[in-house]
């Protein structure tokens, strides 16, 4: 045999070598519709970097952020399909299973403290089995954040200011009658829709926490800002259960054990970014209120009861909730 022979016989088995482990890496791709400079967008990345140092060569987490591969519906369907890994659902999840509508019920969740002890109590006996149910799995619980309400028409006191203002609110049926109740015109719309329909006067005003409104970027088209921490929305790192399953055991043990281990860095960023952001909201000119949360509290009995009804367990549900406070 000839040394140039020799030589592409060896060449060539070093290229199958070589594509045969290219083609073994799995590729995991985590969709959200978080923007640059959003509390999603900084937790998906930490996430993404402290897993794939720990995959190696076996998988590769590849983040799409801004609603890049899709809305939040749309994202759930492709969990579904296999075509993304990961998404980073938060209120939407309510309209997957109406056990997460109990994080919908105003003021229910106190602190993060309260929501770990949620998450330990209720996470895996209530939660799990919904999101189970219906085809996911929640491999850990991070945060979107407690909620406040900007509008171009009046600061909001009280749910009486809310009469009449066009307010954008996630797709999900029980923000929409918590706010009906409050007196406002509650209007669903995707987050990636959110900025121009402020600008264009399509709505009057919106409902998120503050790194969700920096990010958004509507400082620049809104003047209030009340702060009123209506609710506190968690963000449920989910993935389809069979093609969860399907990956290979120890590329999903690092991804669990990942995914509740950023939970820290995740809750410590988002109480840090409550303070910065809102002095920068302040800075940028919007003017600033404290809501009468008082009398929202007293507006919010209605919403609690029809849960309750509606839900088979959901009085104790929110009981179950409320009793962990303290």
């Amino acid at each position: 045999m000839s040394i140039t022979f020799k030589k592409i016989i060896i060449a060539t088995a070093l290229s199958i070598a070589a594509a045969s482990a290219f083609a073994e890496k799995i590729v995991l791709k985590y969709g959200h519709v978080g923007k640059p400079g959003s509390l999603f967008t900084a937790s998906v990345e930490e996430f993404a970097k402290r897993a794939n140092a720990k995959l190696g060569d076996m998988a590769e987490v590849q983040v799409f952020g801004s609603s890049q591969l899709g809305k939040d519906k749309e994202l759930l369907q492709k969990l579904k399909l296999g075509q993304i890994t990961f998404s980073l659902p938060s209120s939407v999840m309510s309209s997957v299973a109406d056990e997460f509508g109990v994080f919908e019920m105003p003021y229910i969740i106190k602190d993060r403290e309260h929501m770990k002890r949620v998450q330990g109590a209720i996470g895996e006996s209530v939660l799990q089995k919904a999101a189970n149910d219906k085809g996911y799995q929640i491999l850990a619980y991070w945060e979107n954040g407690f909620r406040h309400i900007t509008n171009n028409t009046r600061p909001i006191n009280t749910p009486d200011d809310l009469k009449g203002i066009k307010l954008r609110t996630p797709k999900g049926a029980w923000r929409v009658k918590m706010f009906k109740l409050y007196g406002a015109n509650p209007t669903p719309m995707a987050f990636s829709e959110v900025f121009t329909a402020l600008q264009t006067n399509v709505i009057d005003g919106q409902e998120n926490p503050y790194a969700q409104i920096w990010s958004g970027k509507f400082q620049e088209v809104q003047k209030y800002l009340s702060i009123t921490g209506h609710v506190y929305t968690p963000g449920y790192v989910l993935v389809s259960k069979k093609h969860f399953a399907d990956l290979p055991g120890e590329v999903q043990k690092i991804l669990l054990e990942t995914a509740q281990e950023t939970q820290a860095f995740v809750y410590d960023l988002a109480a840090q970014l409550e303070t910065d952001l809102l002095q920068k909201l302040k800075d940028g000119g919007i003017t600033v209120n404290d809501a009468d949360k008082d009398a929202f509290i007293a507006a919010s009995k209605p919403i609690y009861d029809e849960f309750s009804a509606s839900l088979d367990g959901g009085a104790e549900l929110v009981k179950a909730v409320q009793d962990l406070a303290n």
